[in-house]
């Protein structure tokens, strides 16, 4: 038994982008009860935009991954 496996078809780069930025802040340290509370309210953004990142690759919060980034980019939370 082996592993087989089939390319069918090429990942949006924009999105590959934007995974790649996201998977540095994977790390829990991003994820302290103070500061995601704090980014709740949105302040400082070198405290809050860390965060945001982490939430969006833990899937707490949600955008268009295949959209560069920007200030005009649409951060929703997740229900549930």
């Amino acid at each position: 038994m082996g592993w087989d496996f089939r390319l069918v078809g090429e990942i949006d780069r924009v999105r590959v982008a934007n995974l790649r930025w996201l998977a540095g802040f994977r790390h829990p340290r991003f994820a302290e009860a103070r500061l995601v509370g704090q980014a709740a309210q949105v302040g400082d953004p070198i405290l809050v935009l860390p965060v945001a990142f982490h939430l969006l690759w833990c899937g707490r919060l949600t955008t268009d991954l295949s959209r560069p980034w920007g200030d005009h980019s649409l951060v929703s939370r997740v229900e549930g």
